[in-house]
């Protein structure tokens, strides 16, 4: 290719959100509110951000009323330790568990239409995990509006960052965050439908860029979804946290693998085998299909590897049932009509009348970039990184350890997307605008667009997409153990190898797709690489992280796990200690917050 990469243009802003969903419309809108006149930049991958991928969530938003009669707010603080296998940071759970019902407020005053009860208040439903009196009974605590909780999220902030003059640049991918010094001062853009790149130089930087786990055969996420954020603070000689991590949601509509929420469970059905068994009362006695989602799909995988499952030739796949059809007519009709809908467009099945067919899907990523509990990211256990925040499910502070429990992911990025809005406007106050550009600004982009733009291999970009994702589901998913692993680094390597003599059809910068997709492609590889050695180092089984030659968690592994790789498989693994401040206070029930055993 005879054309040479340069940045075309450079902008200046007070604050560069990367990831324009709702945690980092949270943060802008914060930041907003507090210091009025700050200016704004958020990014989009997509079109507009009423595309982001908040917008799909569905059941709810946990919260504990402080006008409930039964729950508070150590009830669910509790819930999520326990939840995450006593793996997330205490910190952390009470800052979140003790602020949401100010964040249920808060949306609703700025517009959300959260569900009512007959009384008036904001309807609430249960989901897996969430008990009262620490594990007595079930929790109603889930607030929701019908079954779009997301989208109602997403017009609440997004419509707060357009009051404030927020700018939104969509159809663009940061390639490269810049530094002067340690001090993070923004980043570089790709302007897919121009096909230039711009560079803008911000005072803060907030990473929000959402999930990734597309590099599993069946998922819930979006396409868009490939954890390019994560890539870019590998790239920046920066730390990523228990990526070994990865949550599979139950139920996914077989084939698809879109969402069927948990909330249909929440309201009532019933998860079962082959011969209508309801089979959930064998693994989780108390609990039952209100476990936790790592429980429940162990325990899908493994009626199904004991041949109680049902085998569907159109989709060359193992399913179980889920039975909605003793739900009342009117939870059918007006509080799941929605995920209903899914299943009569893409199962060919009524919910009312038929079994539902179900799977594990890879839904959620409990690690990411870390931070402390002000999202402020780190470089190390001690050392922060000077303007640079992430918040939402591309951070880990972390709420979830290594497991979250539904329902908090949206409570976090509300909360945190908040808080990290907060940090950014105290840190606004001694900041200073860089200056210019670095003079390295482009390095890693430049090379990486130009060996994709050069290439003159023959790998077919599906091809090599397929054969990551089928690796992955197969040896770094629901079920691993160490040869499978290890098989899977070595195969990572060389799909490494052939995503960089991918045959592109297209050499100009311009609405080049082909580039655009290899980008994406190569950071799920490298992102999968992280998850794959993460996963190798911690031998032990904890949360979403199951190893069958390792089935018990063990007490050596009470940490966080890091993984430095600034280049592919130049992987360095550190540890960061869990916070257990709430059982090392003596407080209420302390006892509780020590390293419990997880049963259901």
């Amino acid at each position: 290719m005879g054309e040479k990469l340069s940045i075309d243009s450079t902008l200046k802003c007070d604050v560069l959100v990367i990831g324009a969903g709702g945690a980092g419309l949270r943060a802008a809108a914060q930041i907003s509110e507090l210091r009025p006149g700050t200016k704004i930049i958020a990014l989009t991958k997509v079109v507009s951000p009423q595309k982001s991928h908040t917008t799909t969530a569905q059941g709810g938003m946990a919260a504990v009323d402080p006008k409930d009669p039964e729950d508070r707010p150590i009830f669910h603080m509790f819930d999520t330790w326990k939840g995450s296998d006593c793996s997330a940071d205490q910190n952390v759970i009470k800052k979140v568990c003790e602020t949401g019902w100010e964040q249920v407020v808060w949306l609703e005053r700025h517009g959300m239409h959260f569900s009512r009860t007959e009384e008036g208040r904001i309807a609430k439903r249960p989901f897996g995990g969430h008990m009262l009196n620490f594990g007595e009974k079930k929790s109603f605590r889930a607030c929701y509006e019908a079954t779009r909780t997301g989208k109602g999220i997403m017009d609440t902030v997004w419509d707060e960052s357009l009051k404030y003059g927020v700018d939104f640049i969509g159809q663009c991918i940061a390639t490269e965050l810049l530094f002067e010094g340690d001090r993070c001062i923004g980043a570089i853009i790709f302007r897919y439908p121009e096909g230039k790149f711009l560079a803008i130089l911000a005072k803060a930087t907030i990473m929000a860029t959402g999930g990734k786990t597309r590099m599993y055969q069946v998922s819930t996420n979006c396409r868009g979804n490939t954890g390019d954020g994560l890539v870019l603070a590998l790239n920046a000689g920066l730390p990523l946290m228990d990526l070994e991590a990865v949550q599979f949601h139950p139920t996914g509509i077989i084939g698809p693998g879109i969402l069927a929420s948990e909330a249909l469970r929440g309201e009532g059905a019933i998860l079962r085998n082959k011969d209508e068994e309801p089979f959930m009362e064998r693994y989780a006695p108390s609990a039952k299909d209100l476990a936790p989602r790592d429980l429940i799909s162990r325990s899908i995988i493994t009626e199904i590897r004991e041949g109680r499952g049902i085998f569907n030739e159109a989709h060359n796949a193992h399913h179980v049932w889920l039975d909605l059809r003793h739900l009342p007519k009117e939870v059918h009709e007006k509080k799941i009509q929605e995920i209903e809908s899914f299943f009569r467009r893409f199962a060919g099945v009524d919910p009312e009348k038929e079994l539902c067919p179900v799977t594990p899907t890879a839904h959620y990523q409990m690690g990411g970039i870390p931070t402390n509990e002000f999202g402020e990211v780190q470089r190390d256990n001690q050392t922060i990184v000077p303007g640079l925040f992430a918040c939402g499910e591309a951070a880990a502070a972390s709420l979830h350890g290594l497991n979250r429990l539904g329902t908090n992911s949206l409570l976090e990025l509300i909360t945190m997307g908040k808080v990290t809005g907060q940090s950014v406007v105290d840190y606004l106050e001694d900041a200073k605008g860089p200056e210019k550009i670095p003079s390295d600004a482009g390095n890693i982009v430049f090379n990486q667009f130009s060996t994709y733009l050069n290439s003159q291999g023959k790998e077919q970009f599906s091809q090599v997409r397929d054969t990551l994702r089928n690796l992955m589901m197969e040896k770094a998913g629901i079920f691993r153990s160490e040869k499978p692993l290890t098989e899977a680094i070595e195969t990572l390597k060389e799909l490494k190898q052939r995503a960089m003599h991918i045959k592109i059809g297209l050499t100009s910068l311009q609405t080049n797709q082909d580039l655009w997709q290899i980008w994406e492609l190569n950071n799920l590889i490298t992102v999968s690489m992280v998850i794959a050695q993460g996963a190798l180092a911690r031998k032990e089984s904890r949360g979403a992280h199951f190893r069958e030659d390792y089935p018990e968690r063990r007490n050596e592994f009470n940490y966080h796990t890091l993984v430095w790789m600034p280049e592919f498989d130049k992987v360095t693994l550190g540890k960061r200690p869990i916070d257990i401040s709430i059982f090392e206070s003596k407080g209420e029930r302390y006892e509780l917050f020590d390293y419990i055993e997880r049963k259901y």
